[in-house]
């Protein structure tokens, strides 16, 4: 997983992100990937989205467990 900067883009009638290649790369995309983009205007998305909610495990042991389900890792 990784965060990116970027700026939408017109294209056609919708809106598009570009990743640069170096991250792309990294991560090991090619073109035809599916992707799930976490998007916000505000540097903590995870906040505005969850709030000060408490989980009942870390955070970092659900993100592993995610990773686990969607990539076999």
């Amino acid at each position: 997983m990784f965060k990116v900067k970027t700026k939408l883009r017109k294209w056609g009638n919708s809106l598009g992100i570009v990743i640069p290649l170096r991250e792309a790369r990294k991560e090991r995309l090619s073109e035809g990937d599916t992707i799930i983009a976490v998007l916000g205007r505000k540097s903590n998305v995870l906040r505005a989205t969850f709030g000060t909610f408490r989980f009942k495990k870390p955070v970092q042991k659900l993100i592993d467990e995610m990773d686990k389900a969607l990539y076999n890792e």
